[in-house]
């Protein structure tokens, strides 16, 4: 049973709020622009299909206006300058806030200074900061305001909660002293194994500090991914992927980044059967321990 001992906290950008009480549907992260991704024509410079980018976005917010499950679309880049002309498109198609996925440490200040020169810092969410993160990236963003990041658990015991929530300790002091006081805190999934210890976090962080607490749940199954495709096939695939990337909705996961961007497909409307179906149940709570349960 889930015995709360702090209030939760709720990240508010734009119209989109992550966190807080159990009647705010999670949100999806999809990302799009990643490693392979069949829309890029030139990696480096950041050439792209714009007109099928567009469609996945648009698609995405489809399934979400549909559903009441609020979405956002995670962008990377293998440069600086692809990341650049990605984050541009982004921004033009849709009103909604985005992440910047930071794949190399050495792009944060160039991207940083780039949206807050555009006007774009209060629609960002950078994606991510670690434990291993150095010094400076933390002063650049005091220096530039920026109010909304990802804070990565990142760890070498990838089956230990003690040390996801140690990472998680180090990195709260630090952003503070950055002016940011909502993380968002993903607790770090890279196999099959930490997945469960990155959902039994979430869990943990909700109800001892109260951050917006969700995770890479993805990652889980693309780890194994030709293993699984072996021995399943696609469609055996996807069933593993719908699966993992559902597994801490049920235990009150805030977002989830689930992968590639044509997943939404199938994760939206995955998070809305999981969504309406504890909202339903609320109505049935009578007893303390049925809403210790009801996490979500």
């Amino acid at each position: 049973m889930l015995k709360r001992r702090a209030p939760l906290k709720v990240l508010e950008i734009g119209k989109i709020r992550i966190g807080g009480t159990p009647e705010n549907p999670p949100v999806m992260i999809g990302t799009i622009f990643y490693h392979q991704h069949k829309i890029i024509k030139e990696p480096k410079k950041g050439f792209f299909d714009r007109e099928e980018a567009e469609k996945l976005v648009k698609l995405q917010e489809e399934l979400s206006d549909k559903t009441g499950i609020p979405s956002l679309v995670d962008v990377a880049g293998e440069t600086v300058e692809a990341l650049t002309k990605y984050v541009d498109f982004i921004a033009d198609i849709t009103e909604k806030p985005f992440l910047i996925d930071i794949l190399s440490r050495s792009f944060l200040e160039a991207i940083v200074k780039h949206v807050s020169e555009i006007g774009l810092k209060n629609r960002i969410i950078i994606n991510s900061v670690t434990p291993k993160s150095s010094s400076h990236e933390f002063k650049v963003l005091k220096n530039y305001k920026i109010k909304s990041v990802i804070a990565l658990l990142y760890v070498s015991q990838i089956a230990d909660i003690k040390a996801r929530l140690a990472a998680l300790k180090e990195l709260v002091s630090k952003l503070e002293v950055a002016g940011i006081t909502v993380p968002l805190v993903d607790t770090f999934v890279i196999d099959p194994p930490s997945l469960i210890a990155a959902t039994r976090t979430i869990v943990e962080i909700k109800s001892t500090m109260g951050f917006p607490s969700g995770c890479g749940a993805h990652n889980a199954a693309s780890q194994l991914r030709k293993a699984y495709k072996q021995k399943f096939g696609k469609e055996g695939y996807k069933a593993v992927e719908i699966t993992y990337n559902m597994l801490p909705l049920l235990f009150g996961a805030d977002f989830i980044l689930y992968g590639p961007i044509e997943a939404c497909k199938y994760a939206i409307p995955a998070a809305y059967g999981i969504f309406t179906s504890f909202k339903a149940a609320r109505k049935y709570i009578k007893t303390e321990e049925q809403r210790g349960f009801l996490v979500m």
